[in-house]
Parts: structure tokens; C-alpha cells; sequence
């Protein structure tokens, strides 16, 4: 019997078992994945950054978890001798109308004690020299590094702590009692005194498991990347991000230095007809099934119709992609531009058509349930585990 049970080995369950351990040195602790390696999914396909925090709501989690996360992951990565780099952002504005999102962002990343800087299309191309735009907002703590090291980094410091970690052991079926819950999986049952779901894409399936109504659906979206080739790397130096649409959660098409020398664009955000559907052809029945039945889904396509055709032209036209890219970087060309490998975002949706905007934490007496944690989950890790230890009654 154990006293915890994580369901799922992401960035985000690995940093919750550590700061179990930390905080529960005597307690045993078990981390379950299924897959044959932790930070299989959300965590390995990312972009690698280290997020400022500018973007998101005052108040909010991810505000308040990112602006921490920022700088307690720069210090883990100087202590465990993980790569990473400070390198510095722009977000630019590259029409008139983005001018006035623009200034708000500012004011944003001003109210929360950011150094930000705004500047001039001038000042723009002294930090990014191929970058075309009208205006800028330079964060200077924005980074990038490895979060698969990282995740395996958790691992490491949760096994020295006492703590376990299960691959390959999909939970099945959670059977509650008075004092304690038992988890069936695919590798035998296993029994624990609290539950924490960080289970991912498939966070309200495993809520539901344990009789919770999350009162959100998962939905799935692919962000596709292309790699520029290595003799055009030298468009880049950093990050380049465009002003965000603030009706979404997705940033838009960027440039991203990784922390190999690598530089990625995009993403964009399409519906996936499978939750680990990384490929257009892709197919799972029911997780299509589900998408299709939801109301939410169907007032969320309505409102935002426009917005899904063009990101799915973009998914099929690599034109259209590279057009996008442009409005940052005018001399990037279509033979500039290789496939990379996508990711899938977890993004919760009410049955209303809202996107859940911010972290979602759901808890009950015997479990926990992470039912929104898409990005920047992975620069907020830290924070994010030391709030759910912090929960636990």
C-alpha cells in the first residue's frame, strides 16, 4: 500500500512526486506512466522555453506560477548542470493593429515586475536582425533548455528520495473503499491512500475513472513544427514571437532557438482526431467520437470559425505556413523549411465552447485531479508540484 500514487510520469507528475518526497520524506510514493518512458508526450514535444509569464492573466496560476516557475527552473538546471540559456524574447507587432495588444502585454509583464522593455522596429533588428516589424517588447529572463533532461532529472531525485517509478502500467480502473482506493491496471493492482491525476491527455478520463466530474473534455490539438535548415539557422538568434490573439490560449506561429542550435517554427493548432495523434493520418474512433459529441466543441468551431479554416490551411499548405512565418521573417522561403515533429496540446474546453485559460486543479478528500496543465506547465513544474503538495489535506 502506498500513501501516493501518481498517474502520469509528464513533467508535471514527476515534479509532484518530487515535492512529495520533499515535503513527506517517510511517505512511499509511487509514479505510474504507460508508456516504456517517462515524459513521453506533452513534455518531450515542446518548444523547450522557459517562459516569462508576460502573457497570462494577473492573478491567475499560470501567472502567478510561471513569473516563479521562471526563475526556480533557471536555478534547477544551474544546480543539476542541465543546459539552458537566458537568451532573451521579442514580441513584435507586425501591423497597426497589433500595436494596441502590444502595449497591453507591456503593461501586463510591467504589473508583474517583469523586465520588460518596449522598442522600436530599430531596436527590433539589433536583437533579431532579419526580424520585419513595426514595434517590440523585449523580455530578457525568457530561455530555453531541455525539459526531457529535466523530467529525467525528477525521476532521478524521486527514486533517491524512496519513491518508485512504474513504466509501462496503464491505469484501468480506480475501486474506492473507506480508507483507501485501488488502482487496476495492465500490470496488476495497486493499492494507495491518495490519488493525484496527472494523467495528461487523458486527465478527464482518468477523473472520471475515480467519479469526478470534471466538467471539462479533453480536446486535442496538434501544433505542427518545421525546422529551418541548419545554413539558415543564422535568421534567428533567439525567440521570436508574434503579438498573441488574446481569444486564444496559442501563441501563433514563432521562431524557436533550441537549446541543440536548432530553430523551430511554428506552431499552429488543428484539431486532432486522435489525443497522441502526432501525424495528420492519425485516427482513434473514439476519442474522435468524443470531440464530435461534445457540445462545447461545436460552439467553440462557431465562434472561432475563421480562425480554424486558416490554421488548417496551414496545416495542409506549407505556402500558407510559410506566409505566416514571413509577416516575422520576410526572407524565410518555402525551401528553407524542413517537417519537425509535432506535439499534442491537452487543452480542456467547458461544455459552454470556453477554453480553460488557466491551470485547472480539481481535489476531493482521497485525490487530486490536474485536469488542465498545457503549456508553460513545464517551466511552471516546479510550482505547479509544490501547490498540489500544498493542497493535500
Amino acid at each position: 500500500m502506498y500513501d501516493f500514487a501518481i498517474i502520469g510520469g509528464g513533467i508535471v507528475g514527476l515534479a509532484t512526486g518530487m515535492a512529495l518526497g520533499h515535503k513527506y520524506p517517510n511517505a512511499s510514493i509511487v509514479v505510474l506512466e504507460k508508456e516504456a518512458c517517462i515524459a513521453f508526450h506533452q513534455t518531450s514535444r515542446n518548444s523547450g522555453v522557459i517562459h516569462s509569464g508576460i502573457y497570462y492573466q494577473p492573478g491567475s496560476f499560470k501567472a502567478k506560477f510561471t513569473s516563479v516557475g521562471n526563475q526556480s527552473m533557471v536555478d534547477f538546471c544551474r544546480t543539476y548542470n542541465i543546459p539552458y540559456e537566458v537568451c532573451g524574447k521579442v514580441i513584435v507587432a507586425t501591423k497597426e493593429t497589433d500595436l494596441l495588444l502590444l502595449d497591453n502585454f507591456y503593461q501586463r509583464g510591467l504589473e508583474k515586475k517583469l523586465k520588460v522593455k518596449k522598442i522600436s522596429s530599430q531596436e527590433v533588428r539589433e536583437i533579431e536582425p532579419y526580424v520585419n516589424c513595426l514595434a517590440g517588447v523585449y523580455v530578457p529572463t525568457s530561455g530555453i533548455t531541455d525539459y526531457t533532461k529535466i523530467s529525467q532529472k525528477y525521476s532521478e531525485l524521486i527514486q533517491e528520495q524512496g519513491g518508485e517509478i512504474c513504466l509501462n502500467t496503464e491505469v484501468k480502473k480506480i475501486v474506492k473503499t473507506s480508507e483507501s482506493q485501488v488502482l487496476e491496471t495492465n500490470q496488476g493492482a495497486i493499492k494507495t491512500s491518495f490519488v493525484i491525476n496527472c494523467a495528461g491527455l487523458y486527465s478527464d478520463r482518468v477523473a472520471k475513472l475515480a467519479e469526478v466530474d470534471s466538467q471539462v473534455k479533453i480536446i486535442p490539438f496538434r501544433g505542427e513544427y518545421y525546422e529551418l535548415t541548419p545554413e539558415k539557422r543564422y535568421l534567428v538568434k533567439n525567440l521570436v514571437y508574434p503579438v498573441p490573439n488574446p481569444q486564444f490560449p496559442f501563441l501563433g506561429v514563432h521562431f524557436t532557438r533550441m537549446i541543440d542550435g536548432s530553430v523551430h517554427a511554428g506552431p499552429n493548432a488543428v484539431l486532432s482526431l486522435k489525443r497522441e495523434g502526432y501525424k495528420k493520418t492519425d485516427f482513434n474512433i473514439k476519442d474522435f467520437a468524443e470531440v464530435m459529441t461534445y457540445p462545447g466543441f461545436w460552439k467553440l468551431a462557431a465562434k472561432h470559425a475563421d480562425e480554424g479554416i486558416k490554421e488548417t490551411i496551414r496545416s495542409f499548405s506549407k505556402a500558407a505556413f510559410v506566409r505566416s512565418l514571413q509577416q516575422l521573417i520576410p526572407e524565410v522561403t518555402v525551401s528553407d523549411l524542413i517537417v519537425s515533429k509535432s506535439g499534442v496540446r491537452a487543452q480542456a474546453l467547458k461544455s459552454d465552447g470556453e477554453l480553460v485559460n488557466d491551470f485547472l486543479i480539481i481535489q476531493n478528500e482521497q485525490a487530486l485531479h490536474v485536469c488542465n496543465a498545457p503549456s508553460p506547465a513545464a517551466t511552471a513544474s516546479l510550482e505547479i508540484g509544490k501547490a498540489i503538495v500544498a493542497r493535500i489535506p
